[in-house]
């Protein structure tokens, strides 16, 4: 049903936040389904859900230190925020930027 909408997109990645959501975007046929701000419990019970019918994303209220539980539930792919989120910045120009001939 999704790629009746948009057939001329490869990938449908579909955003849940809970058990209802899922069960609706594994019936419009999603290929990705993103789980976001779950707890293990229902992220576990979410990737049962799933079954291989389309694959798993995580994001939200993942941290470091949640990685490996969160990769032992069985998840396809993890967005972690926390990777950029501190990350310090380079802030440069390219205003007086010149040609050097070699």
């Amino acid at each position: 049903m999704a790629k009746e909408y948009a057939s001329f997109v490869r990938k449908i990645e579909v955003e849940v936040e809970n058990l209802e959501m899922l069960e609706e975007a594994l019936e419009a046929g999603a290929d990705i389904i993103m789980l976001d701000n779950m707890d293990s419990e229902t992220m576990r019970k979410a990737v049962a859900m799933v079954d291989g019918r389309a694959e798993t994303e995580c994001s939200g209220n993942v941290t470091l230190e949640r990685l490996s539980e969160i990769a032992e539930i069985g998840v396809d792919y993890v967005s972690c925020g926390a990777l950029t989120h501190s990350a310090p910045i380079l802030d440069f120009s390219l205003k007086n930027l010149r040609l050097v001939k070699a």
